[in-house]
């Protein structure tokens, strides 16, 4: 997946940098908060329950951010839309680790460690001297 942000119109919510959608926003925001309510752990079984009742329409979330504080909202997502725009993005960015062995999906750090990594690549090739490229010009 690819993160593109402004660094001057950075949002301050994490989700909003991740996700395209505010729907999306949404969802994974319940996603995690389910996670976090099981001690950041969920069984396959749950996920897969978890994205059936998303799919049915019959996930009711309480947001507290503007427009939606006070309401009920009664969350859809397509289910397979969920897996692979919800998910498996934040599988893949470290967000999300899904273990083989007891088949449970577990909140991860490993975003983060990624981020600093990413980060240390940048310094490192600002102090490289400059690539010896040859442009051709016509």
């Amino acid at each position: 997946m690819v993160i593109l942000f402004d660094q001057f119109n950075m949002s301050d919510d994490i989700f909003e940098t991740i996700f395209a959608t505010k729907q999306q926003v949404i969802v994974a925001k319940v996603l995690i908060d389910e996670m976090k309510k099981n001690d950041g752990e969920m069984g396959k079984t749950e996920m897969g329950f978890f994205a059936t009742t998303l799919h049915d329409g019959n996930l009711i979330a309480i947001i507290n951010k503007p427009p939606y504080i006070g309401k009920k909202l009664k969350l859809s997502y397509n289910k397979r839309q969920f897996y692979d725009r919800i998910l498996t993005p934040m599988k893949s960015m470290g967000l999300i680790d899904y273990d083989l062995y007891k088949k449970t999906y577990i909140l991860s750090e490993k975003f983060n460690k990624n981020m600093m990594k990413i980060g240390l690549m940048w310094l490192q090739e600002l102090r490289r001297p400059a690539h010896d490229l040859k442009v051709k010009e016509k």
